[in-house]
């Protein structure tokens, strides 16, 4: 199959979220992506254990990568990774600035090495302000991009379970590593690609800070419900519970019409989006009397009939189980030692007609494929085995 990346050379060296997603996403569209781990594994190997030598995000992160095991503190160390980044277009990172320097993955000490180098890197806050050497998650850029401020209840703040900032982050930083070798491409120059979480998250929230900053609105907390327009809210059902979502004065009609409630076209209160969220409490509590004594499946039928978004709230298992997530084939069975079942691994995240990216491999087990790189590497058995007795692989 034709893949767009076939023939880029990517050594990983990221870790958790922000730096290994964009490795995969680099591979699912063909690059051939090596991710070099400490030897006793990265941290992120081990979270939310699923299979003795693998994570559950690990598995999702680290699809159709090779791993190689390799200590570049020490000086053999240093001189494979030279060689390594003589063979490749892209280096992957997500660690503080002095391990980068500790480890020789600095962009200078890199393009010294490889002139058209693209150093990709992800960081918790970005290079050149007062947090730049403070470490972070996911949750910091959550929680100091107003975010969180404005989810939850009005008495708790609650920030979202699932990592979106870390993700958002990934996605970011293979976008802009894809603009930094379309770059090389055309010029033959290399580059530093950054992505960091605090602007990924502030992104996510611009709208919020731009009404906040232009119209001082300081606006609360209001659980589920909408906060630029209504109705919007979690509802509950007869067998669950089920959001629906208004907004536009188009759709507004058509759910009034579904209400019986044509007199709220005119309704002062109801005139535009930001009236109907300042007024959400009634709309809200219109909704749910409809929804009283009925299923979810009768609910999402009319709402689908007025052509206004309605989705059951679904458990992990329920997504899993989805029809029309089994029908498109999001989630790909793959096998992993060790691991009882095989796991649903998220295909790629967008579809390419004539170059589609491919979840080709499983992720690997630790330094599975080290012999393979160093022998490409011109190492033999016997110099790999004295590499591994003096702990340098």
């Amino acid at each position: 199959m034709n893949q767009v990346l076939a023939g880029v050379r990517v050594l990983d060296f990221g870790r958790f979220i922000a730096a290994p997603w964009a490795g995969a996403i680099l591979a699912d569209m063909g690059a051939e992506v090596i991710r070099v781990e400490k030897r006793e594994g990265g941290e992120d190997r081990y979270v939310q254990p699923v299979a003795p030598s693998g994570g559950a995000t690990f598995l999702q992160c680290n699809r159709n990568k090779q791993s190689m095991t390799l200590d570049t503190t020490t000086e053999e160390g240093k001189t494979i990774l030279a060689k390594l980044v003589a063979t490749a277009d892209i280096v992957i990172a997500n660690m503080p600035d002095a391990a980068m320097r500790a480890n020789g993955l600095d962009y200078d000490a890199l393009k010294a090495v490889k002139p058209d180098i693209i150093l990709a890197s992800a960081t918790a806050f970005g290079n050149g302000g007062p947090y730049s050497d403070r470490v972070g998650f996911d949750g910091v850029g959550q929680v100091m991009s107003g975010g969180v401020w404005r989810s939850g209840l009005p008495e708790q703040p609650i920030r979202s379970v699932v990592p979106y900032v870390d993700f958002g982050t990934a996605m970011s930083l293979a976008i802009g590593t894809m603009m930094a070798l379309f770059h090389k491409r055309t010029t033959g120059q290399g580059q530093h690609v950054e992505a960091a979480l605090l602007p990924v998250a502030l992104m996510m929230t611009n709208g919020m800070l731009i009404d906040q900053a232009v119209l001082n609105s300081n606006r609360p907390r209001v659980g589920n419900a909408g906060t630029a327009a209504g109705p919007c809210d979690l509802y509950k059902l007869s067998d669950g519970w089920m959001l629906m979502q208004v907004s536009g004065q188009p759709m507004f009609k058509r759910w009034c019409r579904l209400m019986g409630r044509e007199e709220w076209f005119t309704d002062p209160r109801f005139l535009t989006d930001e009236l109907r969220a300042d007024h959400g409490e009634i709309l809200n509590g219109a909704m749910q009397a409809w929804c009283d004594g009925k299923t979810i499946a009768e609910a999402v039928a009319l709402l689908d009939g007025a052509r206004i978004p309605g989705s059951p709230l679904l458990t992990p298992q329920g997504a899993i189980d989805d029809p029309h997530v089994q029908a498109m084939g999001f989630l790909k069975p793959m096998d992993y030692p060790g691991m009882p079942v095989p796991a649903p691994v998220i295909e790629t995240p967008f579809r390419l007609s004539e170059t589609p990216g491919t979840v080709r491999m499983r992720a690997p087990t630790l330094g599975e494929h080290t012999d393979a790189v160093l022998g490409a590497l011109g190492y033999d058995a016997a110099a790999i085995a004295g590499l591994r007795e003096r702990a340098i692989v």
